[in-house]
């Protein structure tokens, strides 16, 4: 397998939103954990309004966790920070190649649901999150999974 390489992501922006790498983490294959990076989302004037990640790559885990990870600090809610965020985050996934995206979100979390189609999302199904998922032991118990075709 070749080693996988991060791009330089300082900073990406669209001129609304800033993305500030805050760190990256590489892959685990004996945890089926992708390499990622790890942004804060922040305001023109570079105030933290949230975070999100990116993990780059597909398989089992990200297929119920989702490609992308995002969450919006309530006072920022309501701008399409997320999205934004995502749309900036997709560029990013076809530097490294790929042609779609998995994003999953709770079936009662109307806002991400939103947001994912906000984005172009379309919703493949809702789906019961194995005994053995991560989630799952945590107490979730389904999820949306939205498909992104990049």
């Amino acid at each position: 397998m070749a080693e996988f390489s991060f791009f330089d992501t300082e900073v990406l922006t669209d001129g609304e939103i800033l993305l500030m790498l805050d760190k990256t983490v590489p892959g685990n294959p004996a945890e089926e954990w992708l390499p990622s990076y790890h942004f804060r989302i922040c305001d023109r004037e570079g105030h933290k309004v949230g975070h999100c990640d990116l993990r780059i790559g597909h398989n089992g885990k990200t297929y119920y966790g989702g490609n992308i990870g995002y969450g919006v600090e309530e006072p920022y809610r309501g701008n399409h920070y997320a999205g934004k965020a995502c749309r900036l985050l997709f560029h990013l996934a076809k530097r490294h190649g790929m042609d779609d995206l998995i994003i999953t979100c709770n079936p009662d979390n109307f806002p991400s649901r939103r947001t994912c189609e906000y984005v172009g999302g379309v919703l493949k199904e809702i789906v019961e999150l194995p005994q053995d998922n991560d989630m799952r032991l945590e107490g979730e118990t389904e999820k949306c999974i939205y498909e992104v075709v990049l």
